[in-house]
């Protein structure tokens, strides 16, 4: 099946007059993954020198936030009038475009379904950035996400699947859509073995499941298959990175949390399970991934679309063990990397020990997860991101200047991002 995908021109001499381009999200300080992969995508588009102005209009909850001078407007997450607000500001405003990252969990109302009163309100360009895509929708949320991408200029989705679903589910014409993947972090490869002799973890062989706490992450599964695991491989370390969910916090405490810690200490893994319990920095993950042989996503959800920690795994080229879904399915596809069944922890004890035994195959793994990662850089997705902003605007795509040391991470042709065939060459690896 053809794909449509962002076109992305050479660079010439020419520099376009720069364009204003406002982000509706979730935004740091709140903790929130998608207020993370804001901050950094428009992180990137500022320091590549896109041609791009970039401004936000932070989606707030009950919690008083205090933001960085980019956050220029602010909506109360229940509060309707704070929609309608917002959306006139940004009408009468000198913004050219206007991105909407969308999850139905970050808008008021049933659905979230206040983000069509703004997306009505609204009279500039709109571009939105779907972070969930449910298959075989209720009628509800199918209304809601087909109406915001029909009232969208343009719609960004982060895989093929995403798409094929938009278009079979949604009834969506494939003209709007857009693929641009999730954005990874630009490192350069380190041997694991350093790099955990530096995080006092030498002599361990290190498994890691990273992100914001909740019970979808299923992290009871792999707890529960290293009791197949550790009389096997007794050095093995299983590290859980990352604080409860803000929201799960709010409404459960840390029950959760106290449930995994009581399922190791009732199976007498002290010694094999370690929890990170804090919102760890981009420098931090990526160093405690650099520092892991195998990670693992063992998410119970079938219908995930997206996944930031997986997209971090494979951009610092990690061995990678999945559940099959549908994200998973895509980023792991052609050997990145091992799909075990839901809710299976022999299955995953089984991957485990088969890749902590297998040099060659934890290679091969890494390699090719490291090669795909390099397309799904920063850089290189705010690059697309500047560039369908320009052709919504109506300016065509960009002509700007890049930093010297981001050229050569940023997209020449609409063809190479994840997911084209032939779009990844393993030997880029190291």
């Amino acid at each position: 099946m053809a794909m449509l995908y962002p076109s992305v021109v050479e660079h010439h001499e020419e520099v376009l007059p720069r364009i204003t381009a406002a982000f509706v999200s979730t935004f740091p300080p709140r903790e929130c993954g998608i207020a993370t992969y804001t901050r950094d995508l428009i992180s990137a588009i500022d320091t590549c020198d896109l041609g791009t102005i970039t401004q936000v209009v932070a989606i707030n909850d009950e919690t008083v936030y205090r933001y960085g001078r980019q956050v220029c407007w602010e909506i109360a997450q229940h509060d309707l009038d704070s929609y309608l607000d917002a959306a006139a500001a940004l009408s009468r405003s000198s913004v050219d475009v206007v991105n909407l990252q969308h999850e139905f969990g970050i808008f008021g109302r049933e659905w979230g379904s206040y983000v069509l009163d703004f997306a009505g309100e609204l009279s500039k360009p709109l571009v939105t950035t779907l972070h969930t895509v449910l298959p075989d929708p209720p009628t509800r949320p199918r209304k809601i996400l087909r109406t915001l991408c029909e009232r969208s200029e343009a719609v960004v989705a982060m895989t093929p699947t995403a798409v094929d679903l938009l278009r079979r589910d949604y009834g969506l014409d494939g003209s709007r859509l857009r693929v641009i993947p999730h954005g990874v972090p630009s490192v350069s490869w380190q041997d694991a073995g350093e790099v955990r002799a530096k995080v006092g973890l030498a002599g361990r062989r290190v498994l890691s499941t990273f992100g914001l706490i909740n019970p979808g992450k299923a992290i009871e599964d792999v707890i529960e298959a290293l009791t197949l695991v550790v009389p096997h491989c007794p050095a093995v370390m299983y590290m859980v990175l990352g604080q409860t969910h803000p929201t799960i916090r709010r409404t459960q405490g840390e029950e959760y949390r106290h449930r995994l810690i009581g399922l190791v200490r009732r199976l007498r893994l002290e010694r094999h399970v370690t929890f990170e319990n804090r919102y760890l920095s981009d420098d931090e993950l990526c160093t405690y991934l650099m520092a892991t042989d195998v990670y693992i996503t063992p998410y119970h959800n079938p219908n995930q679309i997206v996944s930031g920690t997986l997209s971090y795994a494979l951009g610092c080229g990690r061995a990678i063990i999945s559940t099959p879904y549908l994200y998973a399915r895509d980023a792991l596809a052609d050997g990145r990397g091992l799909l075990v069944p839901f809710q299976d922890p022999s299955a995953i004890a089984e991957a485990i020990l088969r890749l902590l035994s297998d040099v060659a195959l934890r290679a091969q793994l890494q390699r090719k997860a490291f090669a795909f990662g390099k397309l799904m850089r920063w850089p290189r997705v705010a690059a697309a991101y500047a560039d369908l902003f320009r052709q919504v605007v109506g300016q065509g795509a960009r002509v700007g200047v890049l930093k010297r040391s981001d050229r050569a991470q940023t997209p020449i042709a609409g063809n190479e991002f994840p997911y084209v065939p032939g779009g990844i060459r393993v030997e880029d690896a190291p």
